[in-house]
């Protein structure tokens, strides 16, 4: 289980643009150049969802175009940016 906000933090830091909506938090993957893509993940707003299950994080990690293991190096930051978007081929 990791910290919603953890989470939230991190994403931003690794080149995710959030978009807050109604219930959700919304992030869409812009490279270092700027250029928007078609990864996006959500977290929700609900006060229950403080901390993010193992399942979710596993959904979110398929919704980034990783493997779970990898998901959570980006969080935790062994997984750099340009790590992250070699992987992807961009």
């Amino acid at each position: 289980m990791k910290s919603r906000d953890v989470i939230k933090g991190s994403l931003q830091n690794k080149g995710f643009a959030l978009k807050s909506g109604a219930d959700h938090f919304r992030f869409i993957y812009m490279t270092k150049s700027g250029k928007k893509t078609a990864i996006n993940t959500k977290i929700s707003h609900g006060s229950k969802y403080k901390m993010i299950t193992d399942n979710l994080l596993a959904q979110m990690s398929k919704q980034c175009r990783l493997s779970k293991a990898d998901f959570i190096n980006l969080i935790d930051c062994p997984l750099s940016r340009d790590e992250y978007e070699s992987k992807l081929n961009i």
